[in-house]
């Protein structure tokens, strides 16, 4: 039995039920719950190492539960959700989620992404994290040990994705990074047409850093290239 803990977070039993077998043959613990509420308390009081999320729930939907989630914690969510459209998609990107899968799905993949997502956070990620030492620009300061960032002592929330981005982008100034390139560094994938992903997230990054107010801003779009840290 693999020491890792999965929570189930979906209203539509015969769901939870199917991915929890599945998951449950590769090894993992799994738990169930069916309503957003329930999902937050549990994650209060217990340890997971992977969440799944459906995005239509009762009492709490998926992107209240993971808002929540993220203030605390940094563990890999998946999504499940019936909706299809690139904007679902991207907005529950944005909001902190790591993976969107849309129903129906094949537990197959299911699985390979779960596995992908846990070796990712298990491992690269960790070791990355040993070797980061803090980040200082100014009046901006990125501490990877706490995976904060400040602004002239300000505190800057950011989903574990949009810091990753900064991370990148900052422990190399002046280089730039291709929409490709990026894709790959910070979600560890192949990149499949997702360059729209990179410049939602790029976008949200400099409006919550104030960028849209800066003439000098510190993400500097390379057009036709991709972006750079101005640090």
């Amino acid at each position: 039995m693999k020491d890792i803990s999965i929570l189930i977070a979906d209203d539509e039993e015969e769901i939870a039920d199917l991915i929890a077998f599945h998951l449950e043959k590769e090894g993992y613990r799994i738990m169930k719950v069916s309503n957003g509420q329930e999902a937050v308390r549990v994650v209060e009081n217990q340890v997971f190492d992977l969440l799944i999320l459906d995005i239509m729930m009762p009492k709490m939907d998926g992107y209240e539960v993971t808002h929540r989630i993220r203030e605390q914690h940094n563990m890999p969510i998946i999504f499940l959700s019936a909706k299809t459209s690139d904007f679902d998609k991207v907005q529950g990107l944005v909001i902190g989620a790591d993976d969107y899968m849309t129903k129906p799905f094949t537990p197959i993949e299911l699985v390979a992404r779960v596995n992908a997502q846990l070796r990712r956070f298990t491992t690269l990620n960790q070791a990355k994290t040993e070797n980061k030492s803090n980040l200082e620009f100014g009046g901006l300061v990125i501490s990877p040990d706490q995976h904060a960032v400040t602004l002239y002592g300000e505190y800057i929330e950011l989903t574990p994705k949009e810091f990753d981005i900064l991370y990148l982008l900052a422990s190399h100034p002046k280089k730039v990074y291709s929409v490709e390139n990026i894709f790959q560094q910070v979600w560890g994938e192949a990149y499949f047409e997702s360059g729209n992903t990179v410049m939602v997230h790029i976008r949200t990054l400099r409006k919550k850093l104030k960028e849209d107010k800066q003439k000098n801003k510190l993400i500097k779009t390379v057009w036709g290239v991709g972006y750079t840290f101005n640090g």
